[in-house]
């Protein structure tokens, strides 16, 4: 039988009584999968519910075939081996004991003769080295370890593979040995991601919305035209349904005062005593008659309108796209803004990562620095910022400057998105505050939301408002992976923000999209000789 999973009417609610989602009909085959969304839909909930981590309020789930999964996150625990994250740590321990010459008739019947040689393979596949499988787990990094877990997949050979969010905290290289994989799967995959670039190996994309769940054939691209003409097909249908229930209304009001203007005629007319009393009592009968009439024909042209209009309206998921309009930051082409010579530092004074690092940022320019895990991107910045002296060399910012880490540290997460931009511009008035904040779409009440209660992309809008949403916005913005854990919406959103900064940009991201997307026009490889 084809690999497949099916979700049958499956209806889910989490243990506070929140509905995900309801009534929801899904099948995912032989194929690959992205499953997109914003943050909250469900997506790694449906992932837990198809392996049996998760029991549906309701509905059914088959599948077909054998599951492989692989975690946002691999746990070490001491003295785990890689062969016992691998799952062959029995089944190498009985190839051992065979060559050995120690093996038993058991061990010579259940050996798998072809597990060293699909090791090797797994291990190239992924980008790893021929390592020792009895050595420690923990002596891996985080990427090794995401790696390894694909390894494992790949030694297991399931019908399905299942990844939640696989490229988080990878380097460029961890990110391509996934999409590696990706594209040389012959099984069926479904992934959940917002990694744009790793979308774009995709078959199939699943979006979840608040209005349910809908299925694109192609890729990621192939959905953005799709979505995109989707879109504006119902903006036009809620734009001309709602357009005919003003001309209803106004035919209404029309029809209205044309029969107000007529009956007082007749008022008028019957107080002269021209007419007699039994004409007059017909009139008025045949004039409520028709009175009647027309409000009934009224009332249900205007219902069918505005039914018309509540389901186009229904058919648009309610997201405010983020488009702003900034302050200038009057940073003259020419200027120096960073300027960094012979500088060599690091958290480890005795053994500094960065070494004899020179270049320049000048005018607004935008610039990525890039490089493997390990390489000392965030060290160069809190170099940068003086976080961190330098052993030799000079490190120097030549203008104002903000700076947004992966946690928004910037943010106090104890006080309201206001109470943060009023601290952090303390010569703003009200007035200006709400502004800023309104322009990254923080309006009334929203501003007045705690920081430590807002989600990833909503802290990250909030930060850039406080940095960049002022009257005076500093020259030269610095990002360190500002877009871990966000879903492709919040992205966006940030794309947006930084889109309509004039002022020079110094970014660490290993999000290609995001690059391109905010006009990236350099490049600075640290470990690259």
């Amino acid at each position: 039988m084809p690999t497949s999973i099916t979700l049958a009417n499956l209806s889910y609610r989490t243990p506070d009584g929140q509905t995900l989602f309801e009534g929801l009909d899904l099948s995912f085959g032989p194929q690959r999968t992205g499953l997109i969304g914003r943050n909250g839909t469900g997506k790694t909930t449906i992932l837990k519910l198809i392996t049996g981590e998760l029991t549906p309020s309701g509905g059914q789930i088959t599948v077909s075939g054998t599951l492989g999964v692989l975690r946002q996150s691999v746990q070490v625990t001491p003295g785990t081996t890689l062969a016992q994250a691998l799952g062959i740590a029995e089944a190498l321990a009985r190839l051992e004991r065979l060559d050995a010459g120690t093996g038993s008739l058991d061990d010579a019947a259940e050996a798998d003769w072809t597990l060293t040689a699909r090791l090797s393979s797994a291990l190239a596949q992924t980008g790893l080295p021929d390592l020792d499988p009895h050595r420690p787990l923990a002596t891996l990094s985080g990427g090794q370890r995401t790696r390894l877990a694909l390894a494992a997949l790949l030694i297991e050979e399931p019908d399905m593979i299942l990844l939640d969010e696989p490229t988080n905290n990878l380097d460029a290289d961890g990110r391509a040995a996934v999409a590696d994989v990706l594209s040389g799967w012959r099984g069926g995959a479904i992934v959940v991601s917002h990694d744009r670039e790793l979308l774009r190996r995709m078959d199939v994309i699943v979006e979840l919305t608040t209005l349910g769940a809908k299925t694109y054939g192609g890729n990621w691209d192939h959905y953005a035209e799709r979505k995109a003409l989707e879109l504006a097909a119902a903006e036009h249908n809620l734009a001309a349904a709602e357009r005919k229930v003003v001309e209803i209304d106004r035919r209404i009001q029309a029809q209205a005062e044309r029969k107000a203007k007529k009956d007082a005629a007749g008022t008028r007319k019957a107080a002269k005593g021209d007419i007699p009393r039994i004409v007059l009592g017909g009139m008025k009968r045949r004039a409520e008659e028709t009175s009647g009439e027309n409000a009934r024909l009224a009332g249900r042209m205007r219902g069918d309108a505005a039914e018309a209009a509540s389901e186009a309206r229904a058919q648009i998921e309610i997201l405010q796209p983020l488009s702003v309009k900034l302050a200038p930051t009057n940073l003259p082409t020419g200027k120096t803004i960073v300027d960094v010579k012979e500088l060599t530092g690091g958290p480890d004074a005795g053994n500094p990562i960065i070494r004899n690092l020179s270049f320049t940022v000048v005018g607004p320019e935008r610039v990525a620095i890039t490089g493997a895990n390990g390489s000392g991107k965030t060290s160069l910045l809190r170099l940068l910022t003086g976080e961190l002296s330098p052993v030799s060399g000079t490190a120097r910012i030549l203008g104002s400057f903000a700076m947004l880490d992966q946690t928004v540290s910037i943010l106090d997460p104890r006080e309201t998105i206001r109470d943060n931009y009023r601290r952090l511009n303390p010569d703003e008035d009200e007035n200006a505050c709400r502004s800023a904040l309104a322009r990254f779409m923080f309006r009334a009440d929203a501003a007045l939301k705690v920081v430590g209660t807002l989600s990833g992309g909503e802290m990250l809008r909030a930060g850039l408002a406080a940095t960049i949403g002022g009257r005076t916005p500093p020259q030269l913005l610095i990002l360190d992976e500002p877009t871990n854990h966000l879903d492709i919406s919040a992205i966006e959103a940030v794309e947006a923000g930084l889109k309509a900064y004039d002022g020079a940009l110094l970014v660490v991201s290993h999000d290609r999209a995001l690059l391109g997307n905010i006009g990236v026009e350099r490049e600075i490889v640290l470990g690259d000789d």
